[in-house]
């Protein structure tokens, strides 16, 4: 069989990227190979490609980052029977052994033999194709868009920290960061039968974008937030706080921030492996905590009830790029944090809707 190539973006050291042509993958049996049409540009893909590692992994020879992706599929191995040449698929992008504890009791996203993809030494999928196991793969209804079906990975994680913090539309949520996880988790929230969700954020820009996204009020976290957060609530306090932003002194804070008996869910990651917190008052206040690691049994629910509701998770795609473009696009998200929240990617042949 004579070998066949695509298009992929290639990262081969830090800051370094370009476009190669690489052979195509060829489907084992029981994986499907999907035409990518849309992937987003995710933070720890700008992470590694700016400082090359995150935490243990390491970029140590060239790599395709991208995880967050839609497409269509176009070749399914000969044990394939949930998806058929032709489906609109959305795809998850960590690929679990099945069999561990932590599989059969449902939170395979804790298995400590996952493969995800655009981890190192993993490849992802900023290309033209991708083979990925079809039991990861999950059809899109008619009317949801490829956007919508890239984005359902991000999502996900918004709709995995709903679930961890037992949120309820009763519920007052505050989303700490409103960088693209935080947005969504925002979309996640109303998903949930929420009404009242407030956001923080030091941007302007972001703040502005997340009442366009259904907030019902925001903070500056550089002012009083503990006056402006009670303001927005009538003094009610909040139930549950999402904490996407990953800053020191908000995970800190967040104790303080959150009703008498509430819930804090942390999502963001710190620089910093210690982070000094008022324990006496967590333990007075009866506070549960939660953290979250990528999320479980997300993407059929997610489908769902974005069929049966109008959240607008479009609205984070602030730039579109073909793959071409590829190295304007990943510095625009690396450098552009002011104006930018979601850059998206379109191989095969430029910009898709």
């Amino acid at each position: 069989m004579s070998k066949r190539f695509m298009s992929a973006a290639v990262m081969d050291k830090p800051l370094s990227i370009e476009i190669k042509e690489v052979e195509m993958p060829e489907p084992k049996a029981d994986e499907a190979l999907i035409k990518v049409y849309c992937i987003g540009v995710c933070g720890s893909d700008i992470h590694y490609y700016e400082h090359g590692k995150i935490g243990r992994y390491e970029v140590k020879q060239p790599i395709i980052l991208g995880h967050e992706l839609a497409g269509e599929v176009v070749k399914v191995g000969e044990k394939v029977t949930n998806v058929s040449v032709g489906d609109r698929v959305a795809v998850e992008p960590g690929i679990t052994c099945g069999r561990c504890d932590y599989c059969k009791s449902g939170r395979y996203n804790l298995c400590p033999d996952v493969v995800f993809m655009a981890t190192p030494p993993v490849d992802g999928a900023w290309a033209d194709y991708v083979a990925v196991r079809s039991d990861f793969l999950f059809k899109l209804p008619d009317e949801m868009s490829y956007e919508q079906g890239a984005l359902l990975e991000p999502l996900s994680v918004g709709f995995h920290a709903m679930r961890r913090g037992k949120v309820g539309p009763a519920d007052r949520v505050l989303v700490l960061g409103l960088g693209p996880i935080g947005l969504l988790a925002i979309q996640s929230a109303k998903l949930f039968g929420v009404t009242e969700i407030y956001g923080s954020d030091v941007l302007p820009f972001r703040r502005e974008l997340a009442l366009e996204m259904g907030a019902s009020g925001v903070v500056n976290p550089i002012g009083d937030a503990l006056e402006q957060i009670s303001s927005l609530a009538g003094g009610k306090g909040v139930d549950v706080i999402i904490e996407t932003s990953g800053n020191a002194r908000a995970v800190s804070d967040t104790v303080r921030m959150v009703k008498r008996g509430g819930r804090i869910v942390f999502v963001g990651l710190p620089a910093t492996d210690a982070i000094p917190m008022d324990i006496p008052l967590l333990v007075d206040s009866e506070l549960d905590m939660y953290g979250v690691f990528r999320y479980a049994n997300t993407y059929p629910a997610a489908i769902q009830a974005l069929s049966r509701s109008t959240p607008d998770i479009e609205k984070v795609i602030t730039h579109r790029y073909s793959l071409d473009e590829i190295k304007e696009a990943v510095e625009v998200a690396r450098t552009q944090k002011d104006k930018s929240i979601k850059v998206m990617i379109y191989p095969n042949g430029g910009i898709q809707k």
